[in-house]
């Protein structure tokens, strides 16, 4: 049988892993939480100067469509 001592020291190693080991593993989840929070702010950035630069694209094509619509009925209706 192990003396006294030693078998304290061991209840000692063991609790100290166990918070050392929590300390570290809430650590860890904590900076993967950050990094993958700040990760999805910059995608949603891409996202709406994406969604605005084809709403401007939009626009603009609807306007050399609606240019052209207009220069076509022009051409047709004689001038008086």
């Amino acid at each position: 049988m192990a003396p006294p001592g030693s078998r304290r020291w061991a209840y000692v190693r063991v609790m100290a892993g166990t918070i050392l080991g929590g300390v570290l593993g809430f650590y860890v989840m904590h900076r993967v939480e950050t990094s993958y929070k700040a990760r999805l702010a910059r995608m949603e950035e891409r996202l709406r100067r994406y969604e605005a630069h084809m709403l401007a694209k939009a626009k603009e094509a609807q306007q050399l469509k609606d240019e052209a619509q207009r220069d076509d009925k022009a051409q047709l209706l004689p001038d008086s």
